[in-house]
């Protein structure tokens, strides 16, 4: 009886410990799959590739409708067939990526001027365009035709960057009118829309506010949202429930100044999010112009500190890049990094304000008086 159950214990035991190991090896190999790049541990996971040229064919959409160049491109769309931009003269347009134009639109104040549109977004069935300055002015662009959703006047207002979760829920954001930054936010695929109360967002320091640059400002993934200020102070509002809750998070980025901080944002994953900026005014400056964040935003590191680039209106993560490839662009020339932005590589000295990738190898890019198709080879 003694030796039986001594054999059964055994017996048990064994097995125990079979299922312990096959455990710890499943676990083990789990996190191994899932394992996440850190931009502090850039020797395991920089990229192979290093982009060495970029290759830009101009596309001129509106040389039939108008002559004049003198006007700005600085908000930009992509879908997997077409490109929609809009511009500083209330233009907007849809191309195919074989650059043969579709449509053509333009949004008027009165026979001769059109409104400013420095914010766009697409969703499956419609077109958004946001212009900047009073009166704000949001419309939908559908099968149907062109509807107004959204129109604000007051002497403060201004808007700077527009984005969607889905494509029922979406949001803008511009300048304070009181003392926050404006936040819109539709919830019916954009057919009305809704300013945000102060009293359920941050307060703005003095001087604190939003570049219409590039249509960056916002950065979107899953149901998070990061947006970043500028001017005098330089500041990244958080939301993890697609607007509902707001923080807000300091930054090391130069600010103080009406024309400094954060231009563009931008987010790989839910933990590592670059943004660019610097000072217009002075374009050649490189000093706390480029910050990092690998925590989701609630801290920020100085990158590229006294390096070149200096001021850029945008940066993008490069698709597919395992977020270590970077391109920012600003009317001073692009730049690329394959090493999270802690150094860079300047590919043109052509300016742009805006860009958008299609793939890891090809992206769109505004700039004055164009649309650019761009290609970048190693």
């Amino acid at each position: 009886m003694f030796i039986h159950e001594a054999f059964l214990f055994l017996y048990k035991l064994l097995v125990m410990n079979r299922i312990l190991f096959f455990l710890i090896f499943s676990l083990v190999f789990s996190c191994k799959m899932e394992e996440r790049f850190f931009p502090g541990n850039i020797s395991k996971a920089k990229t192979k590739r290093d982009i060495s040229e970029v290759v830009i064919d101009t596309v001129f959409p509106w040389k039939n409708v108008m002559s004049s160049l003198n006007y700005s491109i600085r908000a930009i769309e992509l879908t997997k067939e077409n490109v929609w931009y809009a511009a500083s003269n209330g233009g907007y347009e849809k191309i195919s990526n074989d650059n043969k134009s579709l449509k053509y639109w333009r949004l008027m104040k009165n026979d001769t001027t059109g409104y400013e549109i420095r914010s766009v977004a697409k969703t499956k069935d419609a077109f958004f365009g946001l212009t900047i300055s009073n009166p704000a002015i949001l419309f939908k662009q559908d099968s149907i035709g062109r509807h107004v959703v959204y129109k604000e006047e007051h002497d403060k207002v201004f808007y700077d960057a527009m984005d969607f979760w889905n494509d029922q829920e979406g949001i803008a954001i511009g300048d304070p009118t009181e003392n926050c930054m404006s936040i819109i936010i539709t919830r019916d695929g954009g057919n009305t829309w809704t300013k945000l109360s102060c009293d359920n967002l941050p307060n703005t320091i003095e001087g604190e506010a939003a570049f219409a640059a590039s249509d960056t400002n916002i950065a979107i993934l899953g149901d998070n949202t990061w947006v970043a200020t500028g001017g005098k102070a330089s500041r990244v509002l958080y939301s993890p429930d697609k607007g509902k809750t707001w923080k807000v998070f300091d930054t090391p980025i130069i600010q103080g100044e009406s024309t400094t901080g954060m231009y563009s944002i931008d987010f790989y994953d839910e933990l590592n999010g670059y943004a660019i900026g610097g000072d217009y005014t002075k374009p050649e400056d490189n000093k706390a112009n480029k910050i990092r964040t690998t925590d989701g935003g609630k801290t920020w590191e100085l990158v590229a500190q006294n390096q070149e680039p200096g001021y850029r209106s945008c940066v993008q993560y490069i698709p597919n890049g395992k977020g270590n490839e970077l391109v920012a662009v600003g009317f001073k020339g692009m730049d690329y990094s394959n090493d999270y932005g802690t150094t860079w590589k300047h590919l043109s000295d052509e300016g742009f304000y805006t860009i958008r990738f299609l793939n890891d190898s090809i992206a769109y890019a505004g700039g004055k008086g164009r649309i650019s198709k761009l290609t970048f080879r190693e």
